[in-house]
């Protein structure tokens, strides 16, 4: 088996005006932007505080519950 390209964990950092997902080596795998209020984030069309970060712990769980099936760098299912 070869070496995963996007190795666990991933982690959630902060960042201006969002989140971002990173992987084991750091590399930046998502970004979700985000708005302190409802109010801000309906006027810019992105996700408040609150949606960006469920969203953004969601991608970070995929590793886990995939079970590394995932971006294993194989052609196999």
């Amino acid at each position: 088996m070869t070496e995963r390209r996007f190795p666990p964990p991933w982690t959630v950092e902060n960042i201006p005006g969002g989140l971002k997902v990173c992987d084991a080596n750091g590399q930046s795998l998502a970004y979700v932007y985000s708005r302190e209020n409802p109010n801000d984030a309906h006027m810019a069309k992105v996700l408040t505080e609150d949606e960006a970060r469920r969203v953004a712990n969601n991608i970070a769980k995929l590793p886990s519950l995939l079970g590394g099936r995932i971006w294993s760098g194989s052609s196999e299912s």
